[in-house]
């Protein structure tokens, strides 16, 4: 294969060969190990559906707890970042890779959209941690492939790839157009959610059960 078919691959997906089934597997674990704990509360849109999604039945996380969460998501966010910078060896730095774009802003409202509307669907019919577990795990691990922002769709995680200055970063000026597009694509799998699940059997073996 000549350069000209791989230099656009490598500079449009920086490291896209590397496969994402630690990040999968990983994240199914922490979901059954924490369930318990926090309800595994990792992602802000995804903490903050489930608060505006649960107030009429009562169950799920209440407003002065999702307070509490968000600061506390953004912080293990960039905790996440400066870590992973220590394990490779790498200093920890703002980013400079550009990653706003009409088309990664789209693929952001698509992957947030799905992984949100995933969540809520599975927790809303009753599905157990271990079942949460492995769909979200899924999705991520497909969305990685399938959208060509590699599907962030986690404000946590966007603002904690700042200060990351690797393939895997964000640069500032990517931020805000990300996080919009995260918004929307929460608000999008809320008013799915209330359409297609309409009642809610939310198990309490559940992540997201309070």
């Amino acid at each position: 294969m000549s350069d000209t078919h791989i230099v656009p691959e490598v500079f449009t997906y920086p490291r896209r060969t590397q496969r994402p089934g630690s990040l999968q597997l990983g994240l199914g674990v922490l979901i059954v190990l924490l369930a318990p704990v926090s309800g595994a509360h990792f992602n802000p849109v995804v903490s903050a559906a489930d608060a505006l999604l649960s107030r009429r039945p009562g169950t799920g996380l209440p407003a002065r707890e999702l307070m509490v969460y968000l600061p506390a998501q953004v912080a293990g966010g960039i905790g996440g970042a400066v870590l992973a910078n220590a394990m490779f060896a790498t200093p920890t730095a703002i980013s400079t890779t550009d990653r706003a774009t009409p088309a990664t802003f789209l693929a952001e409202i698509v992957a947030t959209a799905g992984l949100v509307l995933l969540i809520m669907g599975l927790t809303r019919t009753g599905r157990p941690a271990p079942v949460i577990a492995t769909a979200v795990g899924a999705y991520i691990g497909a969305a990685y492939w399938f959208t060509s922002s590699t599907s962030f769709a986690n404000p946590a995680v966007t603002i904690g790839r700042i200060f990351t200055d690797t393939f895997a970063g964000i640069a500032p000026t990517s931020v805000l157009p990300f996080l919009a597009a995260q918004l929307i694509g929460a608000g999008t799998a809320i008013t799915l959610t209330v359409v297609l699940f309409p009642q809610s059997r939310q198990s309490v073996n559940d992540p997201l059960a309070d």
